[in-house]
């Protein structure tokens, strides 16, 4: 699935199923988004902290999360816009997976 990184359109990242299955194990966007609702770079942030701290205390590295990491998370294309885009394709891709 692609996603929109960007509110002009110019840049798209693709978003496979085994992205959408590490998303999921790793809970990565549970509680990520507060009570407002506003997906900001500050949640992206959080985002980025939160991997690479599961990234750095697990033995031996899970190269899924790894691939998710450097492939979608910390893309350098990747802003608020483009988490936001990302949290709705996972919530059609769990409504439709469960």
């Amino acid at each position: 699935m692609l996603i929109q990184l960007n509110e002009k359109g110019s840049h798209f990242l693709e978003i496979t199923d085994l992205h959408f299955q590490t998303l999921r194990e790793y809970a990565l966007l549970k509680d990520l988004v507060d009570s407002t609702g506003y997906v900001t770079e500050d949640v992206l942030l959080r985002l980025k902290l939160h991997a690479r701290s599961l990234l750095l205390n697990s033995s031996p590295v899970p190269q899924d999360l790894l691939d998710l990491y450097a492939e979608v998370i910390c893309h350098d294309k990747m802003k608020a816009y483009g988490l936001k885009q990302l949290i709705e394709a996972y919530v059609k891709y769990s409504e439709s997976n469960s």
